[in-house]
């Protein structure tokens, strides 16, 4: 079955991104929206798509989140069913979408099908359970990788996610006081979650510049 796409952004934009939303909401939920806007506005194309499970929820079907790396195969398929881009194009997601762009980046990087992997809240560890390591495949990723997480995110905070020992390819953009969608309390931080997005944005911008020439 075809991949249904939502896409914002120039059509003509140099820089395409893909992105899957999280295990418990869609790629049209809040966050996703306010985040793709953002980038958008940047002037990148992006593209979201869901996984079958989202979309059946869609249709009324009360579906649980699979584990990642059965959906892995529909990252792959949604890169295969939007073709070529214009210029290079950027995989990852929020969440768990993110986790399982990762999953597949060093396979399609060493393709020649993507320049990068970026993630938007990278779900480390469950919450509550910060021995239960989704990592192994991030200390040795050879694709250049941007992972943009809020300080206090409840799936790996600041401190912890330094221990790791990640792969010198990923380069991590910390918010301060951001929860696990970015989102700042204004009163501790002084920010506003629309800085924090614009961060975002032009964060990814200049990385895209040094990846992606």
């Amino acid at each position: 079955m075809p991949t249904d796409f939502l896409f914002d952004g120039p059509e003509d934009a140099r820089v395409t991104i893909l992105l899957a939303h999280g295990a418990g909401a869609p790629m049209d939920s809040a966050s996703m929206n306010a985040t793709t806007k953002v980038l958008a506005g940047a002037g990148f194309r992006v593209a979201r798509f869901e996984f079958g499970y989202m979309a059946a929820r869609r249709g009324g079907e009360r579906r649980p989140p699979p584990k990642a790396e059965k959906v892995m195969p529909e990252y792959v398929a949604a890169i295969d069913d939007l073709g070529p881009t214009s210029g290079p194009l950027i995989i990852g997601g929020k969440s768990m979408g993110g986790r399982v762009a990762s999953m597949i980046a060093d396979a399609e990087f060493a393709a020649d099908r993507i320049a990068g992997l970026l993630c938007l809240g990278y779900p480390f560890h469950p919450p509550g359970k910060p021995t239960q390591l989704r990592t192994a495949h991030l200390l040795e990723l050879k694709a250049p990788a941007l992972i943009c997480q809020g300080t206090r995110d409840e799936f790996g905070g600041r401190y912890e996610v330094g221990e790791y020992g990640l792969s010198d390819e990923i380069e991590l953009f910390w918010l301060e006081d951001g929860d696990h969608d970015l989102k700042p309390r204004k009163a501790i931080s002084g920010f506003t979650t629309a800085q924090h997005l614009q961060a975002v944005a032009d964060k990814v911008t200049e990385w895209v510049g040094r990846i992606a020439r």
